[in-house]
């Protein structure tokens, strides 16, 4: 039997893990998305078993990027296996993984500005520092980026490490590093610029740490928004893959809409989002009235909503995940926030428990599905949404000629 794990990260990131090492080859060629070229602006993406062979994961989207110390064009480094998540924001490299020596960001007192990454059942901590990122031919200089388990600081605040166990290594995030190409530029805003209190960033010196305010221009950015031209969102393209499952997957991430031929916007779905959330409303017959805090992301490996009437999972390894006697097919209308865009999606979900034993080399599963645990009124369409779709993310206050970010579109 294949052990699996859900982590649920921050309630937008949920990580199912098996243990198992994936073998077979990616598939591109299926129907239901034409593959995008190589381009200045394309980068490969990837549905494999991540960077620990020992416990790979499962519907987890990566990429390659490059970081080079600032200013420098030889004291760089690639790193593969960098979860791509459309539901954060910002670079995020294991510290583990890294060779570099990134300078670091100060905070407004002048002791180092560290950063505290809460999820459901733990966090990750470490140093801001800047650093210049190369993904595909796009270039950000100067990015803040995120250092998880540096170990010049091990001191780290009660109220951060009191969400749960650190996740702080390879194998416990289970990748590289993360890039969050959300619809915002910054990954806290406005509310950390001007509250000390605010949760995620902290002030401190070689034994003390305190809460602080972090100007925007400091906190952990998207690094779209700092590309020269295709800066104003990006698109997913992800082959249709069949039930039960495939071994691996492989597809393109594009950045920029209608900068370039590649990206041009069509005849698609356009969903408008909540400004201050980046949500929209689905509406599901399983639900008690309309999921007014929905959300599409990547880095969710699954879909995750709750009904009581498909039956949950007995098995320990499986605890919050779905497994119904045989699949079952559902539909939900997704509505943007302002109510103007709207749209059918259908869906399935599988048995969760018998997709993992039966198929133990599977690693792109597209009816993995299970609770929501939290008790706002969502739906986390996660990565099975994506596959067979090109969806478009625009990042607030961006426009593109199917209107302004933020936005979803597929």
């Amino acid at each position: 039997m294949n052990a699996l794990e859900r982590i649920l990260r921050s309630g937008v990131v949920g990580i199912l893990v098996l243990m198992t090492v994936s073998c077979g080859g990616s598939r591109s060629d299926v129907p239901g998305v034409t593959p995008t070229p190589p381009a200045n602006n394309v980068v490969s993406v990837v549905v494999d078993g991540g960077p620990t062979p020992t416990q790979a994961s499962v519907n987890t989207l990566f990429t390659t990027v490059t970081i080079c110390v600032p200013g420098s064009k030889t004291e760089c480094q690639t790193i593969d296996h960098i979860q791509v998540d459309t539901g954060s924001y910002g670079l995020r490299v294991l510290a583990s993984v890294l060779t570099l020596t990134l300078p670091s960001v100060a905070a407004s007192d002048g002791n180092a500005l560290l950063e505290c990454t809460q999820f459901v059942d733990g966090y990750s901590w470490g140093p801001v520092a800047t650093a210049d990122m190369t993904i595909a031919g796009e270039s950000a200089s100067s990015l803040p980026v995120q250092v998880i388990g540096s170990s010049s600081f091990p001191n780290v605040p009660s109220d951060c490490s009191s969400t749960g166990p650190a996740e702080d290594t390879v194998a416990q995030f289970g990748a590289n590093g993360i890039i969050g190409i959300g619809v915002f530029a910054q990954d806290c805003g406005a509310g950390c610029a001007g509250t000390a209190d605010n949760g995620f960033y902290y002030s401190c010196s070689a034994t003390t740490c305190a809460p602080i305010a972090a100007p925007l221009n400091t906190q952990v950015l998207n690094p779209i928004p700092l590309f020269a031209t295709d800066n104003n969102g990006s698109i997913i393209e992800l082959p249709s893959v069949p039930s039960p499952g495939e071994a691996t997957l492989t597809g393109s991430l594009i950045f920029g809409i209608d900068t370039e031929s590649n990206n041009a916007s069509g005849t698609q779905t356009v969903l408008d989002l909540d400004p201050s959330a980046g949500e929209f409303t689905t509406v599901f017959g399983g639900a008690t009235g309309a999921l007014t805090a929905s959300f599409l992301d990547t880095g969710s490996n699954g879909l995750y909503f709750n009904d009581t009437g498909i039956t949950q999972c007995t098995g320990s390894n499986y605890t919050n995940f779905y497994c119904p006697a045989t699949s079952q097919n559902f539909s939900a209308t997704l509505q943007g926030a302002s109510g103007a865009g709207s749209t059918s999606v259908s869906f399935t979900v599988g048995n969760a428990e018998t997709i993992g034993d039966d198929n133990p080399t599977y690693l792109v599963l597209p009816t993995l599905a299970g609770t929501y645990l939290g008790t706002t009124p969502t739906f986390d369409w996660g990565l099975p949404f994506y596959y067979g779709r090109r969806v478009a993310t625009a990042i607030q206050g961006y426009t593109t000629s199917a209107g302004t970010g933020p936005y979803v579109a597929f």
